[in-house]
């Protein structure tokens, strides 16, 4: 009897150990998966990006993207934890296992597809042109083949389709200047160093109504859906997200967190 309630108790022991052992985190459908710190969610952004991600005025973070990862990470039972970078930066870190998920208004492209995975789509993202009103050369989407000079954010899919060769749509990388955000590629505009920029739409609006003299020309360039960013072959994560995203959206928190920042026109 004394063996039994022996092997009774090495074998409690074990599994509390075991349950208190890694970072691991029971995901929906009962697979465990892993964050980068333990009890943490950590989400490389852009802050340049309104509404999506933005800082505010005493060095925090907002914005859509960051309200529904901290949803997210409730969810989940984690903390979430926003790393700030360049756009290029924040997909690099999630694929090489530096952060758990990335979002940053990002788009899901064949090219990106290779070497990382993605969620569920949460938002749709329309690519416009900003022009200075005054423009002789552009008063439409047709007249970006006549532009001297088209500004971008580095890596975004703006950039992408702009800088593809004429064959596949694009202008050619001649004709385009990547900035390190989209506010420097708005500012360039401004200044006359290049004849137009092409953006997400909701960050557009906010340089527009930031700049007098600028416009959104009205035809959109392209439209695409955004999702959150992980490192390739973490479905276990990945499953977890999509499932906490499907009861925000079930419950109205996700409608609510968009409304908050996008009012309807």
């Amino acid at each position: 009897m004394k063996k039994f309630f022996a092997l009774l108790l090495a074998l409690v022991l074990t599994m509390s150990l075991a349950a208190c052992g890694g970072g691991d985190k029971p995901a929906a459908d009962g697979a465990a998966f892993k964050t980068v710190e333990e009890g943490k969610l950590h989400m490389s952004t852009n802050a340049a990006f309104p509404p999506y991600e933005m800082l505010t005025d005493d060095g925090g973070f907002e914005g859509i993207d960051v309200e529904v990862a901290e949803a997210i990470a409730g969810k989940l039972g984690l903390e979430l934890v926003v790393d700030d970078m360049g756009f290029d930066a924040a997909l690099t870190a999630v694929q090489q296992g530096q952060s758990d998920i990335a979002m940053a208004g990002i788009t899901v492209t064949d090219e990106r597809l290779e070497v990382m995975d993605f969620s569920d789509s949460y938002a749709t993202g329309v690519q416009v042109v900003i022009v200075r009103e005054d423009s002789p050369a552009i008063q439409s989407i047709d007249d970006l083949d006549s532009a001297a000079m088209i500004g971008t954010q580095k890596a975004t899919t703006g950039y992408l389709y702009c800088s593809d060769t004429p064959e596949n749509g694009g202008y050619g990388e001649d004709h385009v200047i990547a900035f390190d955000t989209g506010a420097l590629a708005v500012m360039a505009l401004v200044n006359g160093q290049v004849d137009c920029v092409v953006i997400d739409n909701e960050p557009a609006k906010s340089y527009v109504a930031e700049n007098p003299g600028l416009e959104i020309l009205d035809t959109e360039f392209a439209v695409e859906d955004y999702a959150i960013g992980f490192a390739k072959g973490n479905d276990a994560l990945k499953d977890a997200v999509n499932a906490a995203m499907k009861e925000l959206k079930d419950d109205g928190t996700f409608q609510k967190i968009v409304d908050k920042y996008i009012t309807a026109e």
